[in-house]
């Protein structure tokens, strides 16, 4: 009886650890990047000096995101910035950092960062005065909101508007991908459907062979019984 159990408690660990096993890269969730940049960088609030920032998200559970960029040991927090969703069709193995070109003298205003791998990017929202501006210095579409500043809870709810060069106000949706079209959608269909089906007969696996060993070793631990 107590080798069955033995048998039992194997089975229950074996099955809790390949649950658990597959989703235990943190980064992969928040998105955790460390980013060098050669040249002082604009983000949405103030200029980043050339050097070293960790990006990574603090919410992900909607169509817009709150990044956070901390120092590059990740131990001072510099800035909280609200984004959008900009799928893209092609993804790369790579970090990508979209800029708006400037002037010369002007830095660089960042306007959207990709992981690696994913199909959908954070665009970055600016305050409206300074979104204004960069549309109509860099020809492209800039997110915007009226606040010069917004604090992390209201990230989630402020309305956000899109500044076209022309300085006229559109729906975010008519300009930015905020959604996945349909062919981002089908190639994310097709690269999830195997990660998602190879762990079920591995589960099974080991819940069939722990199964088979406690029956094993509970038959041939039994004491022999000797003929009278």
């Amino acid at each position: 009886m107590r080798i069955a159990k033995v048998a039992f408690c194997l089975l229950a660990v074996s099955l809790l650890g390949a649950t658990v096993l597959p989703g235990a890269r943190a980064d992969d969730w928040n998105k955790k990047t460390s980013v060098t940049f050669s040249q002082p960088v604009e983000v949405p609030g103030q200029v980043l000096p050339a050097g070293t920032y960790t990006f990574q998200l603090l919410d992900s559970a909607s169509d817009r995101h709150i990044v956070e960029i901390f120092n590059a040991d990740g131990s001072h927090l510099i800035a909280t910035i609200l984004a959008i969703n900009d799928y893209r069709l092609e993804p790369t193995g790579q970090t990508v950092m979209r800029f708006s070109e400037r002037p010369a003298d002007s830095p660089d205003a960042l306007r959207a960062w990709f992981y690696p791998g994913d199909n959908f990017g954070q665009e970055f929202v600016y305050p409206k005065v300074r979104a204004v501006q960069l549309a109509e210095t860099t020809k492209v579409v800039v997110p915007a909101v009226e606040a010069d500043s917004v604090d992390s809870a209201a990230m989630k709810t402020v309305p956000i508007v899109a500044v076209t060069p022309d300085e006229k106000e559109v729906a975010v949706s008519t300009v930015i991908e905020t959604t996945p079209p349909v062919e981002v959608a089908q190639v994310t269909e097709r690269k999830q459907l195997p990660k998602t089906a190879s762990y079920v007969p591995l589960i099974a696996l080991f819940g069939m062979a722990f199964i088979a060993l406690g029956f094993g070793l509970k038959r041939f631990s039994k004491p022999a019984v000797q003929a009278q």
